[in-house]
């Protein structure tokens, strides 16, 4: 009998839900939350990700801002920009859209940013905080994970998380959350490349996965009864679809969902929760801002 499908459209039009409610709590206060975002460039990936995060945020009642700068922008004009946003206090979040050029470096980029305004939880100094298990922000796709797994009432205390993925957008941060206390997993990351890495995935209760390769994950490298997350995006040309292809992931879905306790669809996974919890992250970022919220990690578990 197939497996539970963890449908991530469904728990992120919940979670909208919830934040118009705080976002209209915040507004009897006369806080309207704010989100900016920098674009660099046109890459059409990125135009279409800004688009969405307009998109939700004028649908959650958050205002938004996109700075958009030409592809050979300087990091002094890059870096005068982040400042302006830090010192506004109608901006309660920023994000810089990824990737950016390579003359730009990333992390020196990044590292402009207040980490109290650092919604994508990318400054080094949130990174610190998530392992150390303080107060602060994380990025979406992981908190994705999460707020998925608990939603659907499954607890990873004494489970073996295996993790195949090691960036610093998702396998890392992810992994940062579950090794917890509070949370209690047994956590593993591994590289794509690793030697017999079905040697890993057979061991594990709840395995997450996004190396952007179809098939990658097959019916034959896990057990019986796992949690599989696929975070993978991959289009196959055989399929027409916006002229991209068909969109898959990284797991062997119609075979491996057979022997699954429960398997993220792609699409319909994941993915539709990143920009909501980009949106979280900006309305928790209004809240604590105004002096609401004190401890982040204390009040909301997608905060």
């Amino acid at each position: 009998m197939p497996g539970i499908i963890l449908d991530g459209r469904k728990i992120s039009a919940e979670i909208r839900e919830e934040l118009k409610e705080r976002v209209r709590k915040l507004r009897e206060k006369g806080i309207i939350p704010g989100l900016a975002g920098i674009l660099v460039g046109e890459d059409p990936d990125s135009v279409t990700y800004i688009k969405l995060k307009e998109k939700g945020s004028t649908e959650a009642g958050i205002y938004s801002q996109i700075i958009k700068l030409p592809q050979d922008v300087t990091e002094r004009k890059l870096f005068q920009e982040i400042k302006r946003l830090n010192s506004d206090a109608e901006i309660h979040g920023i994000f810089i859209q990824l990737p950016l050029p390579a003359h730009l470096n990333e992390g020196r980029v990044l590292s402009f940013i207040f980490p109290d305004k650092d919604v994508d939880g990318l400054h080094q100094v949130n990174i610190g905080r998530a392992w150390l298990g303080q107060p602060g922000f994380l990025p979406a796709a992981s908190i994705a994970v999460h707020e998925l797994l608990i939603r659907y009432g499954y607890n990873v205390k004494g489970k073996n998380v295996v993790i195949i993925n090691v960036d610093n957008l998702f396998g890392k941060p992810l992994a940062s959350i579950l090794v917890q206390e509070k949370e209690g997993a047994n956590v593993t990351l591994c590289h794509p490349s690793t030697p017999n890495l079905a040697s890993y995935t057979r061991t594990a209760d709840i395995l997450v996965v996004s190396v952007n390769k179809p098939n990658f994950i097959t019916a034959d490298m896990v057990k019986k009864g796992v949690i599989v997350i696929d975070f993978g995006a991959n289009y196959l040309e055989e399929s027409s679809d916006r002229g991209k292809g068909k969109l898959v992931g990284d797991v062997d879905f119609e075979v491996v969902k057979e022997k699954v306790e429960a398997i993220t669809p792609v699409p319909g996974g994941v993915g539709p929760m990143t920009v909501t919890m980009l949106l979280a992250n900006t309305v928790t970022a209004a809240e604590r801002q105004a002096g609401i919220l004190v401890e982040l990690i204390n009040v909301s578990h997608y905060s």
